[in-house]
């Protein structure tokens, strides 16, 4: 593991609203295991404010984690980037590299491994995939459906107009893709579905599991548990939550704080992994 910086030990989560993030708890629960003298900490920054604050940051700053509304703010800032935020555009991480008199903003999206690696931990690998919700977080949805095996994806929005992200990513990842309005959900079994919808926005939403191996991952978790999710299980279904892709996400981040490739283990990650879900009240394996 190559630790780049060792001086920059710095880093949060920024967004709006941001007071609610559980991710300070999260990666702190990480460094401790990893013996990483860093701190985490969450600033509130409004769309539009995203340049200026970077801009601000002394050389301590290794990294910063983004959330609603930055996620597509932040391309312009950003020097590199890994494939998969030119293929989505959308980054939820940033990681500041110094080579050699110049600092490197280089960006990175875990938010598609957050949501693939739940999933891939249930065993379910669906053949057909329903988003709810058509903003950042739903193209990393697109993504990971198709990563998980989706052949097919509806995509239920309140305004099919504002599709169009969708649909072309769509047609560079080579997947079916169906455009409905969200009155068209009731009634509808499904057997894989994502909720990309802020927490409590699907409470009044009909969704329905077509069996008992059916997952809903709703991507919220404050308030938790949603009207949502507690139909869906009293209905037999899964349920997998934002607190889930949460530390998924995050793990995927701490590895590009560390080594530049959010794809590269961290020593004793597993070990890693069942501290992080137990600083949040999540049980220590995904899906028990």
């Amino acid at each position: 593991m190559a630790s780049l910086d060792p001086d920059r030990t710095r880093l949060a989560v920024l967004g709006s609203p941001i007071a609610h993030s559980l991710s300070p708890t999260l990666h702190q629960a990480a460094y401790d295991v990893l013996g990483l003298a860093w701190t985490y900490g969450r600033h509130e920054v409004a769309s539009g404010g995203l340049d200026a604050f970077v801009a601000g940051l002394g050389p301590e700053w290794r990294g910063l984690s983004l959330t609603m509304p930055l996620k597509r703010e932040v391309l312009p800032l950003l020097d590199r980037t890994t494939p998969l935020v030119d293929e989505l555009g959308v980054a939820n991480t940033i990681a500041f590299r110094l080579e050699g008199s110049d600092v490197v903003r280089a960006g990175a999206n875990t938010d598609v491994q957050g949501l693939v690696r739940p999933v891939e931990a249930l065993g379910h690998l669906p053949g057909e995939a329903s988003i709810l919700g058509g903003g950042a977080t739903a193209t990393s949805a697109l993504t990971a459906a198709v990563r998980l095996g989706a052949s097919l994806v509806r995509v239920f929005l309140r305004d099919t107009a504002k599709a169009g992200p969708l649909v072309d990513l769509a047609v560079r990842l080579g997947v079916s893709l169906e455009v409905l309005p969200l009155t068209d959900l009731p009634g509808t079994r499904h057997g894989f579905v994502v909720s990309t919808l802020p927490g409590g926005a699907a409470d009044s939403l009909d969704v329905v599991p077509s069996g008992p191996d059916a997952v809903l991952f709703d991507v919220a978790y404050e308030p938790w548990p949603t009207a949502a999710s507690t139909r869906w299980a009293d209905a037999g279904g899964r349920v997998l939550n934002g607190l889930d892709m949460l530390t998924e996400q995050a793990i995927g981040q701490i590895r590009f704080f560390l080594t530049d490739d959010e794809d590269e283990l961290l020593p004793d990650e597993a070990t890693v992994r069942r501290a992080m879900r137990t600083a949040v009240g999540l049980s220590p394996v995904i899906g028990s």
